[in-house]
């Protein structure tokens, strides 16, 4: 089921190169973008005006249909950057930056841009670290004129750091397994998608109605299920591509995945009821209902049970290790209780 998804981004690709890389939507036609970059100054000062510029310069889009708005928040006054970042206004007219008053978080942040009536039609979010390809912002687009129906697309991420650290190459495999084929599959094989908290596009009005719940650890994931219980259809497009930063060192990365960790498992207790309760909106199949189970459920007990399986096989092998090598095979893979432990792992 990934492998579809994959299929149709290269005939997509290969249908607008035919026609020599002209879209099928006429720039005039195209849906109004707000496309927000979120960032937490001090942690990324370094970073921002590079990404502003980024974004100003280098992303394809008729400029009387997008808005590049710089979303921020700081404890501190961080001058001269911040008259820096407001002055790029007076020399880019579809550049808009906010500093939010009283944000703590990058959901407040969110949250404060919401309540501003933009109209856009459609709202990206990115995080700061991110490059978002040149023709991201189009093949979203084209990919909500393409169906009336789609409320989200979540394109594909991918760490461009490979060579800082072997800890950001191993994270660049993972996220090409979650954002290529995880992601793709579980909409394919379940019926639903899920907004990653950067690189996605919303339509506006759902969004501003959903916002973020700034209690949850992982507001994204939070809102993505909020999303699934009103029905809303979210696809995962591979040829709208971000390229973002990954953890170079192990406290970094710890810290990243405890947060990821905890957030998963607080909005998993908060949503499982997904899998059986009567939708409020439309109606749930059993294959949804399904997939909702095995992600909220079965996902997260799973990493449970996997820890009490690898302590009961270690426990096995230091108390009864083989001392020949006819009796290591035999412990392996002729006995039940390694051969069977290790199969459920």
């Amino acid at each position: 089921m990934s492998i579809t998804p994959c299929r149709d981004a290269r005939k997509a690709v290969r249908k607008v190169a035919e026609n020599n890389w002209v879209f099928p939507t006429p720039d005039d036609d195209l849906l109004v973008l707000d496309l927000l970059i979120v960032a937490y100054l001090p942690n990324e000062k370094g970073i921002i005006m590079d990404r502003i510029n980024y974004a100003l310069e280098k992303i394809v889009y008729p400029k009387h249909k997008i808005r590049i708005n710089v979303v921020y928040n700081t404890p501190v006054a961080i001058e001269p950057l911040e008259t820096e970042i407001a002055e790029l206004t007076s020399i880019h007219s579809h550049l808009r930056v906010i500093k939010v008053p009283g944000s703590t978080s990058k959901a407040d942040n969110l949250n404060y841009f919401f309540t501003l009536d933009t109209g856009a039609d459609v709202i990206a979010v990115y995080d700061c670290d991110h490059y978002p390809h040149p023709y991201g912002p189009r093949w979203a687009i084209e990919r909500f004129m393409s169906n009336q129906n789609i409320d989200i697309v979540q394109g594909r991420c991918v760490v461009f750091n490979t060579k800082a650290s072997f800890l950001a190459a191993m994270v660049a495999v993972e996220f090409d397994k979650i954002y290529a084929v995880s992601h793709p599959g579980r909409a394919a094989t379940w019926g639903f998608g899920l907004f990653a908290g950067s690189n996605g596009y919303w339509r506006a009005p759902l969004l501003r109605e959903l916002k973020m719940d700034g209690e949850m650890l992982t507001e994204d994931i939070d809102s993505s299920l909020r999303a699934v219980a009103r029905g809303a259809h979210t696809v995962h497009d591979l040829n709208v591509v971000s390229y973002e930063l990954a953890p170079t060192t192990m406290p970094a990365f710890w810290k990243q995945r405890l947060r990821w960790a905890q957030g998963w498992a607080q909005a998993s207790l908060k949503h499982l009821i997904l899998a059986i309760n009567k939708p409020a909106y439309g109606k749930r199949n059993f294959t949804e209902r399904f997939g909702l189970l095995s992600l909220l459920g079965i996902r997260e007990l799973s990493y449970y049970f996997v820890s009490q399986y690898c302590c009961l096989v270690a426990s096995i092998i230091i108390l009864n290790f083989p001392k020949t090598a006819p009796a290591l095979v035999r412990l392996l893979f002729f006995q039940y209780p390694v051969a069977y432990w290790l199969f459920i792992i």
